[in-house]
């Protein structure tokens, strides 16, 4: 093999790399997005939660009164 096709074989490599190397950008920033909207939406979640929890409390407490009147 002359040194002009190992040159033109290293170049090649090169491209495939940069163009694999660009694919795994745009993966990698559609991943930190998809994590950033999981992040959202599980506080939502856990924010109904701890609505749900101290609406029960609440509830507890009220009856709890009740039943000692």
């Amino acid at each position: 093999m002359s040194w002009a096709s190992e040159a033109l074989a290293a170049i090649r490599k090169m491209v495939l790399i940069e163009d694999r190397i660009e694919r795994l950008a745009d993966q990698s920033d559609k991943l930190a997005n998809k994590c950033q909207e999981l992040d959202l939406r599980v506080a939502r979640i856990e924010a109904k939660f701890e609505l749900l929890e101290s609406a029960a409390m609440a509830s507890r407490g009220t009856r709890r009164q009740i039943k000692n009147e």
